[in-house]
């Protein structure tokens, strides 16, 4: 695939080194053992070139945000702008009065997340959040198929960035602009749904528009969700072990995981993202001294005790077993 990023056309010391970067990302990935259950998406990270995806980004600096973009007039700038799209690292690539508005992932976390999928030759797959448009290549990539990709997002000027990333690497999934929550009925059924962004809550249309035994993974509560659906409307799943932070559906920044109320809980599991997974899932259906009590009694339950339940026109999430002693409703 390859190609060269904007404005180093004809570049060559930049295409080398992008190839020796993509090489190293991919290294680094495979070490981490994100993909050792599906290895095939070794093949799609190999060959999308992530640099064609985030043209500019912004880094953190004292002050501020420091914009990194491969037209930098600078030829040192422009690699370190190459350089760091491979890093294994999230990228900013939309800011609004300083806030975090859209990002590309982590490469090792979609990798992840992409396996955990367990897509088949020939399945169809709704991306909500199309962001800079790299995963929905890495999809398109993975089924040979750009018409077995969809993928959608909010606001118009993503969308339109996403589809011409995608275009300069070579891929034509469908781009549609639209709410992720109402999914794409039009391109309905899926096989496979995963969002990129965070949700509050298990949209009913993303039940409808899957096949039975389909699967939807989603960010939630600073976790990452799998569920198998059963029928439109039913669907169940635990959480995977991974920790996720990822940009809430409709934009704006992460929101504050420390909840007001936690003075009388000691700080040792104030400091514990295991602790604030339990009280963001519980939605403050817990006070923060009944998920303490909770937290300490079970020996602080990892990620991949929780589950969620989804039937009819009730959502729960459940400790363990979906009819177990432990259970909190959940906004459907």
């Amino acid at each position: 695939m390859g190609g060269h990023a904007p404005g180093t056309a004809g570049d060559e010391h930049l295409d080398t080194l992008a190839a020796a970067a993509r090489a190293a990302l991919v290294r680094e990935i495979e070490a981490s053992g994100a993909w050792a259950a599906d290895p095939v998406w070794r093949t799609a990270f190999e060959a999308v070139p992530r640099h064609l995806f985030v043209p500019y980004y912004y880094v953190g600096v004292v002050g501020g945000h420091e914009r990194r973009w491969g037209e930098h007039p600078d030829p040192a700038a422009r690699e370190r702008w190459l350089r760091g799209a491979y890093a294994d690292t999230p990228l900013a690539t939309r800011l609004r009065d300083g806030e975090l508005l859209s990002s590309s992932s982590q490469p090792s976390l979609m990798a992840m997340m992409l396996t955990e999928l367990g897509i088949r030759d020939g399945d169809r797959v709704l991306e909500i959040g199309a962001g800079t448009g790299y995963n929905a290549a890495l999809l398109a990539h993975r089924l040979g198929d750009d018409d077995l990709v969809t993928t959608v997002d909010l606001e118009p000027e993503i969308t339109e960035s996403a589809r011409r990333h995608l275009a300069a690497a070579g891929y034509r999934p469908a781009v549609v602009t639209g709410d992720g929550t109402r999914g794409v009925p039009e391109r309905a059924p899926y096989d496979r749904i995963v969002a990129t962004c965070a949700l509050p809550a298990v949209p009913p249309a993303w039940l409808a528009q899957c096949r039975p035994g389909g699967r939807i993974l989603t960010p939630f509560a600073t976790g990452l969700l799998a569920l198998t659906v059963y029928d439109r409307g039913r669907a169940e799943g635990r959480f995977l072990h991974t920790a996720a932070y990822f940009v809430p559906l409709r934009g704006g920044g992460r929101p504050d995981p420390r909840p007001p109320g936690l003075g009388a809980v000691p700080r040792r599991a104030r400091d514990d993202d295991l602790f604030r997974f339990l009280l963001g899932l519980t939605h403050g259906r817990l006070d923060p001294q009944e998920a303490y009590a909770l937290w300490e009694r079970e020996g602080a339950p990892t990620r991949e005790r929780y589950g969620v339940t989804v039937s009819g026109d009730r959502a729960w999430v459940w400790l363990d077993a979906p009819e177990g002693p432990y259970s909190w409703p959940l906004p459907y």
